[in-house]
């Protein structure tokens, strides 16, 4: 795989990282081209197949993991499997656009090992746990119990940051936006 560069955003749910991510998506100068995950779960709110995520059966997902279709894949929780084709990454550097990545801290990591020079990865820290799990209830997108679920998960992904390349706390949304926009338009013009 050639191409442009890959721009890796991760945190646990709640913390930021999709509202980054869009952010920067909406900045010209930074080239950027969002891509879009599989997924085998089924979609929450308005999500629109082929713009949040690509929406497949659990079967079709195993299918790409033997046919080795994916950059990187997860099961998130089980039978919720997440990933990244191959061919969607290749799609957006024929385009000549850098990558960018919403993603879990795994899938993360995966792509930064398999591409170290090519990727910056970015870890989005929450204020707290306790500020993730009011964020989660917001949303009203999930019960309780998967919300629970999500801030164990969390304490287990917090773990993780310094296994990124630069760690932004999201203490205040204007800040963090800012840093982020600095981060990406050092690492592409290198």
């Amino acid at each position: 795989m050639e191409g442009g560069k890959l721009i890796v955003f991760s945190a646990p749910s709640g913390s930021g990282k999709t509202t980054i991510v869009q952010h920067l998506l909406k900045q010209d100068d930074l080239n950027l081209e969002f891509s879009v995950s599989c997924t085998s779960r089924e979609p929450r709110g308005d999500e629109k197949h082929g713009e949040n995520y690509y929406f497949i059966s659990l079967k079709e997902f195993k299918q790409h993991i033997k046919n080795g279709d994916f950059l990187e894949w997860e099961e998130v929780y089980r039978d919720n499997f997440y990933g990244t084709l191959k061919s969607e990454v290749e799609r957006i550097w024929s385009h000549g656009k850098n990558v960018i990545f919403d993603i879990d801290v795994a899938g993360g990591l995966r792509i930064k090992k398999k591409y170290p020079e090519k990727t910056l990865a970015v870890f989005v820290k929450p204020p707290s746990i306790d500020e993730l799990k009011i964020r989660l209830k917001k949303r009203k997108t999930e019960s309780d119990e998967r919300i629970n679920m999500r801030i164990a998960k969390a304490s287990v992904e917090l773990a993780t940051a310094p296994q990124f390349d630069k760690i932004i706390k999201n203490h205040d949304l204007e800040t963090a936006l800012k840093e982020a926009h600095d981060l990406v338009e050092d690492f592409i013009k290198k």
